[in-house]
């Protein structure tokens, strides 16, 4: 595992959005795994920048995203489809017939998660993974459990996760209380992981992610057995490492 540490979120974004970079300039057609949240937020800017410079050309590009809401109309603003389209793919020049997020909308949850994991399989895996964490230490919507999901799954959220994402919304109660997100052996396969985290409100769960022991308490510590995992933190969120 690389641990880079980072001035501040921008100097983050930038590190994490050239690594991005570099996986699309070495191959075209690369399969990227995207990730939502506000962390990300900046990271998706700078590759809206190097697009636009011509530094980065995304039509060969295929992305799956690691999650959405279950229940969540693809246009409804809070949706993990909006917040991609509104962040990185209307301004890019990716195919949105190659752009992948679960199918939320799908009520039949087992459906919808076999489908996802048959796509992922099909396009011939993830090159690169991009992942934030919960301050539960929660990596895509992988709750704190008694073990680690293999496959993409339908899984129910924790009060602490539902609280933390209701800021988002315009009450607790109307945050859904369900999810489709890859497993953590989905997860798992990707040829590498890119992993992002800011703030002092992170500098515990980065600690007992990256240097604690590895327990699906803390889902994200299963990231210390891959073989090729970098980890882009600010100051503030290394202050414990």
């Amino acid at each position: 595992m690389e641990f880079v540490v980072a001035k501040d979120y921008a100097d983050m974004s930038r590190q994490a959005a050239d690594l991005i970079a570099a996986c699309i300039k070495e191959n075209p057609n690369c399969k990227l795994g995207l990730a939502t949240g506000s962390t990300p937020e900046g990271l998706y800017d700078e590759l809206v920048v190097d697009f636009e410079t011509g530094e980065l050309d995304f039509s060969g590009v295929t992305s799956f995203n690691l999650d959405e809401y279950r229940g969540l109309d693809h246009d409804h603003e809070q949706s993990y489809h909006y917040f991609m389209r509104k962040h990185l793919f209307d301004a890019v020049n990716i195919d949105p017939a190659n752009t992948h997020v679960p199918d939320g909308s799908n009520p039949d949850a087992a459906t919808a998660c076999r489908a996802y994991e048959e796509a992922i399989r099909a396009a011939g895996g993830i090159d690169i993974q991009l992942l934030g964490i919960g301050h539960n230490g929660h990596i895509g919507f992988n709750e704190p459990a008694a073990d680690f999901p293999k496959y993409t799954n339908c899984v129910d959220l924790t009060e602490s996760t539902i609280n933390a994402n209701s800021r988002l919304f315009d009450s607790v109660e109307e945050v859904p209380l369900q999810a489709y997100t890859m497993g953590i052996g989905t997860i798992m396969k990707a040829r590498k992981i890119l992993v992002v985290a800011n703030g002092s409100g992170k500098a515990a769960i980065v600690r007992d992610a990256f240097f604690g022991p590895v327990t699906p308490f803390v889902p994200a510590s299963i990231l210390q057995f891959h073989p090729d995992v970098t980890v882009i933190v600010d100051e503030q969120a290394a202050a414990l490492s």
